[in-house]
């Protein structure tokens, strides 16, 4: 049997929890191969799954619809696709009968864009579409051979509906126009970065936070379950090995009900399945089994590997080491999803719908719940809050020691890094020990006491602000881990473009300017090799200010003690506003770079105005140029105005650098009377 070799691949819907772990896998597999994915990103989809390809030469992501035939053929020709994988389809059975009119748009429509454009572009030698065991209908309960690939087609729901038409649309433009088409059935798949509005998902992430299971009916319907590697491993060998015209059924003889994966789960938890599980009413039409045949794809070399207990730890362990993964799913978590992302759905609290299943107020109660498979001290389940864990790093520096205070407050469980920035495996370390779900890097070379110590110590300011945050946040993305990395904003000066007092500030996207210390030289350099982590959140702080008037940091302390200071309105980060922004732009998973200012410019000489107002009336000082400055410094010093806007839109509430001076420093520190 020849083996067929790819060149381009487009994958549809890679973003989603299969396509994901397919083309993850053949990019890592296949260095040679080029893989495009498309994926509009839908409520389902999160471009963190694809974070292991992100980094490598021959991915590449385009944001869009497959029912764009724009998109489609532009994408086909530029990219001189050979072969196409098209795994983009709306595929929850539930959101079908509240919302069929969508899944037609998506499955079937979607699919005759990208067949036309095939037919167009005349350059396909490969289409390899996955459907569904679905579209075979309900599998008698005693039959013992499961449904072959000719097996008649006997959908019975709208999604699986949409699935058969598409097929038919593949399987006539392969005999009316030749199109190397090859169709593939699969059964359920189940594994790491699953959508929760799935039931093994959904049940994993429910008994986390102690609340019931909700099983359709009797909870009898039996289903069979595929770990996801296993299948990414089947479109491998059906990529590879696939004879065009021919489909292929993915699955497993291996059958469970429904009522037996959610005690699988319970046992796993070590919750009481009489306590925890409900039974709700059943969807309109819930097909009693779904029974594959196997035996075509296991003659071209493919078999099952993983088993159900070994399939099931794995997820468990996943979803409790990443349980904010996908923000908030309390509306996936019902017993009858609405589809998150469809317009006009009204939004109200989805979490009190789930506890009303409990039958007392004690079972109702939120907390999460530690799986007897995740730890090796108790089998029993332990309650806890529900949250974050934050991994810091720079706990002797400011901003570290102050989110360690913020944590404290919120309520945050945190623990400081022990490891060296430049040291991998200490970090990978520090990671395995905490099981954090975002890392904070508040760690690097300032200087002792200021950036003038840099330009005499710069293979020491290289290793900890280039060398230690790049190695950081590499180790963060192999995790899949979100790192908030506190950069500075002193890398710009004022120029033409942005001249002094004109309001008109550097944004996000503007190349650093200034090159006067080697300090912004190391931090400009970071900051531009780092766009290339998708998993990093790069905050430019400026001048930090906190309400603590006694630390030497504080940017109003240093003036303050100054015989002389010179007289230029900045952009400025008052700490005490923004750094719990920072903490909830981690909740947000944000990512990209931002100016991390108060909006606004406050000169020297405005500053100290307000602290002989507020703090001490007596104070004096007096100004110096530039020039002059630059006789008892080694370093020139940054000055610019920065453009907030941006995180003045996320968050509307943040104040302007006066009103947050006055209000968060200059206040809580008065000592003049205001009689």
């Amino acid at each position: 049997m020849a083996t067929y070799e790819p060149k381009n691949i487009l994958i549809t819907g890679a973003a989603g929890f299969i396509a994901s772990h397919v083309a993850n896998r053949l990019i890592r597999s296949y260095p040679h191969y080029k893989i495009v994915v498309l994926d509009k990103i839908d409520y389902c989809s999160n471009l963190k799954n694809l974070n292991p390809s992100r980094p490598s030469p021959n991915f590449k992501f385009v944001k869009g619809d497959i029912a764009s035939a724009d998109l489609v053929n532009y994408l086909l020709i530029t990219e001189s696709i050979d072969t196409i994988m098209h795994f983009a389809a709306q595929t929850h059975v539930d959101n079908s009968f509240g919302n069929s009119f969508e899944f037609t748009k998506n499955n079937i429509y979607g699919t005759h864009v990208l067949l036309e454009a095939c037919k167009v572009t005349g350059q396909i030698r490969r289409f390899i579409h996955v459907s569904t065991d679905e579209v075979y209908g309900e599998t008698d309960e005693d039959a013992v051979v499961g449904n072959h690939e000719a097996s008649q087609l006997l959908p019975t729901n709208p999604y699986s509906a949409t699935k058969a038409g598409a097929e038919m649309l593949v399987m006539a433009y392969g005999r009316s126009y030749g199109l190397p088409v090859i169709t593939t059935r699969g059964n359920n798949v189940y594994g790491p970065n699953q959508f929760p509005e799935k039931l093994i998902p959904k049940f994993i992430l429910l008994a986390m936070k102690g609340l019931p299971l909700p099983i359709h009916g009797d909870g009898s319907n039996v289903r069979s379950y595929l770990y996801c590697e296993d299948v990414a491993e089947a479109f491998e060998v059906v990529l590879h090995k696939g004879e065009v015209g021919h489909v292929y059924n993915i699955g497993t003889v291996k059958e469970r009900r429904v009522i037996d994966v959610a005690s699988d789960i319970c046992k796993l938890f070590g919750l009481d399945t009489e306590k925890v599980i409900r039974f709700v009413e059943n969807r309109p039409f819930n097909d009693q089994r779904y029974f594959l045949d196997d035996q075509k794809l296991k003659k071209l070399g493919w078999a099952e590997r993983t088993t159900w207990e070994e399939g099931l730890k794995k997820t468990i362990e996943w979803y409790t080491s990443n349980p904010d993964y996908w923000g908030d799913v309390a509306g996936a978590l019902l017993p009858h999803p609405r589809m998150l992302m469809t317009p006009g759905v009204e939004r109200h609290n989805w979490t009190e719908e789930i506890k009303s299943l409990a039958s007392s107020p004690a079972e109702a109660k939120e907390c999460s719940t530690v799986p007897a498979a995740a730890t090796s001290k108790s089998t029993s389940s332990v309650p806890q809050k529900a949250t974050y864990k934050f991994l810091i790093y720079g706990k002797t520096g400011w901003i570290g020691g102050l989110l360690g205070k913020i944590c404290e407050k919120q309520g945050i469980p945190y623990e400081y890094g022990k490891g060296r920035l430049q040291e991998r495996s200490q970090l990978l370390q520090d990671i395995r020990n905490v099981k954090p779900t975002h890392v904070f890097n508040a760690a690097g070379v300032t200087g002792r006491p200021n950036v003038d110590w840099c330009e005499t110590h710069k293979q020491d300011t290289i290793r900890t602000n280039v060398v230690g945050t790049l190695n950081l946040a590499d180790v963060c993305r192999e995790q899949g881990l979100l790192m908030i990395n506190y950069a500075t904003g002193c890398i710009f000066e004022y120029n033409a473009e942005h001249p002094e007092g004109s309001g008109i500030g550097f944004k996000e996207e503007d190349t650093p300017n200034f090159v006067g210390s080697f300090y912004s030289k190391t931090k400009a350099m970071v900051e531009e090799l780092l766009k290339d982590y998708d998993n990093v959140c790069t905050l430019r702080v400026r001048m930090p200010i906190s309400s603590d008037l006694s630390n030497p940091r504080n940017f109003i302390t240093k003036i303050a003690r100054y015989d002389k200071v010179v007289n230029i309105p900045n952009s400025m980060t008052i700490l005490d506003e923004l750094l719990p922004i920072s903490v909830e732009m981690a909740k947000r998973d944000c990512r990209g770079i931002w100016n991390f200012t108060n909006p606004g410019v406050v000169s020297h000489n405005e500053i100290l105005e307000m602290y002989k107002e507020y703090i001490n009336p007596d104070f004096k000082w007096t100004n110096f140029t530039l020039e002059e400055q630059a006789k008892v410094i080694v370093a020139p010093r940054s000055n610019n105005e920065m453009d907030a806007s941006k995180l003045k839109s996320e968050f509307p509430e943040l104040l302007s650098i006066k009103e947050s001076l006055i209000r968060n420093v200059f206040e809580p520190n008065r000592k003049v009377s205001t009689n």
